[in-house]
């Protein structure tokens, strides 16, 4: 069985276009699928605090309550063989929301470790990924975009590579805009997820 796991990162939560996407795409190509819904666009993560950064260089301050909110997220994404990241683009890169997100899932020796050359080497077994990237005017290489390269590099810092990114631009030029995207994005989604499984 396919574990789902489907995150929102935007302001509209579940009401945000990327997300009411991806839930009909597993409903209709995985319907079987274990799925775990988190918004984080009305809710997000606190941000890292000094006892976090203290835990991090004291001997045994991994496993203490400083890390706890960044442990049990680490679980839940090694729990999922399919990982959806739903998220706006803010200021030309990811939200604040996805952010926090990063900050607490990627965390030395648990989910990365730094080889003898001082590289960052993913501790998580790779996973198929859909980063789904709403934009309210731009379109795809009519302005600057920080989010994919960043994306890209945080995920195969944690050991994912199998990674997809689907754009929906236009969200704010009317519903024919709207629509145009959703349709061209879940085409090519459902091609990518039933071949991906």
């Amino acid at each position: 069985m396919t574990h789902a796991l489907l995150l929102s990162f935007s302001p509209h939560g579940k009401a945000a276009q990327t997300f009411k996407l991806a839930r009909a795409l597993l409903r209709d190509v995985v319907p079987d699928a274990q799925v775990t819904e988190r918004d984080y666009g009305s809710q997000a993560q606190p941000p890292l605090t000094r006892e976090y950064a203290n835990a991090l260089t004291t001997p045994g301050g991994l496993s203490g309550s400083a890390t706890a909110l960044s442990e049990q997220l680490i679980v839940e994404l090694e729990a999922c063989d399919l990982l959806i990241l739903c998220t706006p683009v803010h200021n030309f890169t990811v939200p604040a929301a996805l952010k926090a997100w990063i900050d607490h899932v990627v965390r030395i020796q648990r989910s990365f470790t730094v080889n003898e050359q001082f590289e960052k080497v993913g501790l998580l077994k790779d996973r198929r990924t859909f980063v789904l990237v709403s934009s309210g005017n731009a379109r795809k290489g009519h302005e600057p975009d920080f989010l994919t390269p960043y994306m890209t590099a945080i995920l195969s810092t944690v050991g994912i590579q199998s990674v997809d990114f689907v754009y929906l631009p236009a969200m704010v030029r009317g519903a024919e805009a709207v629509n145009r995207a959703l349709e061209q994005a879940h085409q090519q989604l459902s091609v990518a997820i039933s071949s991906g499984l």
